[in-house]
């Protein structure tokens, strides 16, 4: 069997994100000349065999961490927690139950390595997230399912952070079940948490830097995903789709990645410019939304095709380096550095 990423769905490609005219092509390909080298060779992490399922608890974790699981057995909170686990399989009480546990995310450490490993508990998340496509099209999840199944994503969002099961996550491939979620357009909150909750999975996923993670991600559909929630999408689920192309960008091979065709470049610079315009013109202080827009212009900057090509398409508004709508002292030191590598005075 291959130990490679093989996840490329069959409606997705990355060069067919935007329409670009042949004017603003060729600039991007004149910039692209330019460099004497030729274009880095994106190489991309694969997966080292898959561990077991059948394996045991202990043969899963270091000593260190059977030290503390040795410990934690005897805790009356973990009894509760797998009792809870347990209740799962009992349809009836499996909702109070998917609530119960989601709450103890961040209580309880060792609740991500008792779900990946008990019999038939990511089967049943599955379970719980197919039952929902059906009410995506046409729209018609009540808020009451949709709390349902945000109390699995949460769990799954457990699982994408801690270091002992993300990669069992990525191998298994869960993150590609939520794409549909992500592709839903209804402004209602039902569907609103939903995807929040749903880039809530992928954020945690590249938070910690996790080249494998990233890797992953370039390979699937989430990109444009993401691009699409950041043009049409509410508050709080722009801002996360923004924090998720931030670090896929902060990443060498994200940044080479989105960089390497001007399709794929103009694909994100277009959004930033949509957004920063947006922001201007409704002169809306979200400084949270602005801090993840500068900071992606700023990684741009950094790749040297894309620096040459965003002197031109910078946000007139974000060539003054006097700007008085970015507050934040931080971001009006990133703002300074884009101008100077962009040698916008």
């Amino acid at each position: 069997m291959s130990n490679q990423y093989v996840i490329v769905p069959q409606n997705y490609r990355s060069d067919s994100m935007v329409s670009i005219s042949p004017a603003d092509k060729r600039y991007f390909e004149q910039a692209q000349a330019k460099q004497k080298s030729p274009p880095q060779q994106m190489i991309f992490g694969g997966y080292s065999p898959s561990p077991s399922l059948q394996k045991s608890l202990s043969t899963q974790l270091s000593e260190q961490s059977m030290d503390d699981f040795g410990r934690m057995q005897k805790d009356s909170d973990t009894e509760l927690v797998v009792q809870y686990i347990l209740q799962l399989r009992d349809t009836e009480k499996r909702e109070q139950a998917l609530s119960e546990l989601s709450k103890k995310r961040e209580s309880f450490p060792h609740l991500a390595p008792l779900l990946w490993h008990s019999v038939g508990t990511i089967a049943i998340f599955l379970q719980e997230i197919a039952v929902v496509y059906q009410h995506l099209q046409p729209a018609q999840l009540t808020p009451t399912q949709s709390s349902r199944i945000c109390s699995v994503l949460g769990l799954l969002q457990c699982l994408a952070l801690h270091v002992q099961t993300r990669s069992c996550f990525l191998r298994a491939h869960i993150p590609l079940f939520l794409y549909p979620f992500l592709n839903t357009s209804n402004k209602s909150k039902a569907f609103e948490n939903l995807r929040v909750t749903s880039l809530g999975v992928i954020g945690a996923l590249v938070k910690g830097d996790d080249p494998e993670a990233i890797n992953f991600l370039m390979q699937t559909e989430i990109i444009p995903l993401c691009l699409r929630i950041m043009k049409k999408g509410q508050e709080l689920s722009r801002t996360v789709a923004t924090f998720i192309v931030q670090k896929i960008l902060l990443d060498d091979n994200g940044l080479n990645y989105i960089c390497q065709t001007p399709e794929r470049f103009f694909a994100v610079s277009q959004v930033l410019q949509t957004m920063i315009d947006d922001l201007h013109q409704s002169q809306k202080d979200d400084q949270r939304l602005l801090r993840h827009i500068i900071r992606c212009y700023l990684r741009l900057s950094e790749n040297q095709k894309a620096g040459e090509v965003l002197k031109k398409y910078l946000p007139q508004v974000l060539k003054d380096p006097t700007q008085s709508f970015i507050k934040d002292e931080v971001v009006k030191k990133w703002h300074n550095n884009l101008l100077q590598n962009l040698s916008i005075k």
